[in-house]
């Protein structure tokens, strides 16, 4: 304890997040030393240990009773590191301000596993850099202890902050950027090749990310054998715009790890780059292609290799998906729990049928806008599909009230079930509700309540 005590003296803390219109800012400035003092901005702000006690000239001397220690002060220190571990990190930073003791908790190391910031203001990359060279200090330039970074929306976040995070966090093994457009493919590629562990990774809505890859340098040191191989599992690329079917052969070649993949809205992914997904990433187990308006029963016939492995499907508003590709899911991956093939409008009755009799543990299925689908199609469904917990049937013109009465009567376990725009009776409403007790109906019946 002395030696933390002595070496937290001699070390500036990093504080963030304060606007200039906080507590800790008058006109503009702050009390400590800060990075920046740009009006209308976030700034990082790095500060030296606080005093043991605050003290001001105007306050009065207290009183005996005043004197004696708060009640949060008698907490033991595990105690007050399990209360900071709740906190964001801009909350944890300002904990660090109020007293040494506190300074010292705020800065123990379990509680650095995860840096989380949000805020559209924010200097992310100067807020990064900051707060890595703090927890560098007991291992120069590297952060052994940090495992997650979070930076969903921070829309200022560049690729010198990923620069940043690649350079000092070896052991990093979540990595969340969702949103941050600013942002490309070399620094998503420096991550990958000096993060060696990283397992998840969110880049939707990144537009300028084309793919995931080694960088060449990283290549060219690593072996002929594992040279390619990149050690993700969870790969979010939603709204990932310019990502083609090149970029989805690349990403497959070296993210052979691959049981979490998601490219809902990559518009211009083919068939053809699903064929080169399955071609080295066997061990899927969800994939989205929701909006992929290329992706056809071709495609869904590829995605049927996956077999047994395969447990969520989403190919909402796949308009080129037919009967055909629903056979070909519903025949080879009999362990499908969810599918979401709403707004699938070459789905009919007889799709519905091989789904049911062959996906028999299915507990979630979207099948809404899909004129085809009638009674008959939720009948195979009940009287196949037990377990089911969410139906959404929004949009389906040919559903009445006996198809519903028909699910109630045999799916007990059923908690959500949509109905919105479609033409079902308020008796056949409170038939689903008196049979499944548990279940909630979104509707558009104004006489059912």
């Amino acid at each position: 304890d002395s030696d933390l005590s002595m070496r937290t003296l001699s070390t500036p803390s990093p504080a963030l997040i304060f606007p200039p219109n906080s507590p800790g800012f008058q006109n503009g400035r702050g009390s400590s030393t800060s990075s920046s003092s740009v009006t209308g901005e976030t700034v990082a702000m790095v500060h030296s240990p606080p005093p043991t006690r605050l003290t001001h000239p105007l306050i009065r001397l207290a009183s005996k009773h005043q004197k004696e220690q708060s009640h949060i002060d008698r907490l033991p220190d595990h105690s007050m590191i399990q209360i900071f571990s709740f906190l964001p990190t801009n909350q944890l930073c300002r904990c660090a301000r109020v007293c040494r003791r506190w300074y010292n908790l705020a800065w123990d190391p379990r509680l650095w596993r995860t840096i989380r910031l949000t805020g559209e203001t924010i200097n992310v990359d100067r807020a990064l850099k900051v707060l890595t060279r703090r927890l560098c200090q007991d291992t120069p330039n590297v952060c052994l202890m940090l495992e997650t970074v979070i930076v969903s929306g921070c829309r200022r976040l560049t690729d010198r902050g990923l620069y940043t995070i690649a350079q000092c966090c070896p052991e990093l093994r979540r990595l969340e950027v969702s949103g941050c457009y600013n942002i490309s493919n070399e620094a998503v590629f420096d991550v990958v090749s000096l993060c060696p562990n990283l397992e998840h990774l969110d880049v939707s809505g990144c537009s300028k990310v084309t793919c995931i890859s080694l960088t060449r340098e990283a290549s060219i040191k690593l072996s002929p054998l594992h040279g390619k191989q990149i050690s993700i599992r969870y790969l979010d690329m939603t709204d990932c715009f310019v990502l083609e079917d090149e970029g989805l052969h690349t990403i497959a070649a070296h993210c052979t790890q691959l049981t979490h993949l998601y490219l809902r809205r990559c518009v211009r992914i083919t068939d053809e780059g699903l064929r080169y997904l399955m071609i080295y990433c066997t061990s899927i187990k969800e994939l989205s292609v929701s909006d992929c308006r290329f992706v056809s029963d071709f495609g869904m016939r590829e995605i049927a290799k996956l077999e047994s492995r395969l447990r969520y499907l989403s190919i909402a508003h796949c308009g080129r998906i037919t009967d055909v590709g629903i056979r070909y899911i519903a025949k080879y991956c009999s362990k499908l729990r969810y599918l979401n093939a709403r707004g699938c409008e070459g789905i009919t009755d007889h799709g519905v049928e091989y789904l049911a009799k062959n996906c028999t543990k299915l507990k979630s299925l979207d099948i809404g806008k899909c004129p085809l689908v009638s009674d008959t199609g939720l009948e195979f469904l009940a009287l196949n599909c037990f377990n089911l917990k969410r139906l959404s049937l929004k949009s389906c013109e040919s559903i009445t009230g006996q198809g519903l009465q028909i699910v109630a009567a045999n799916c007990f376990d059923l908690q959500m079930l949509n109905v919105q725009d479609c033409e079902v009776s308020v008796d056949a409403l409170r038939f689903v509700k008196r049979h499944c007790k548990r279940c909630i109906i979104e509707h558009t019946n104004p006489a059912f309540f």
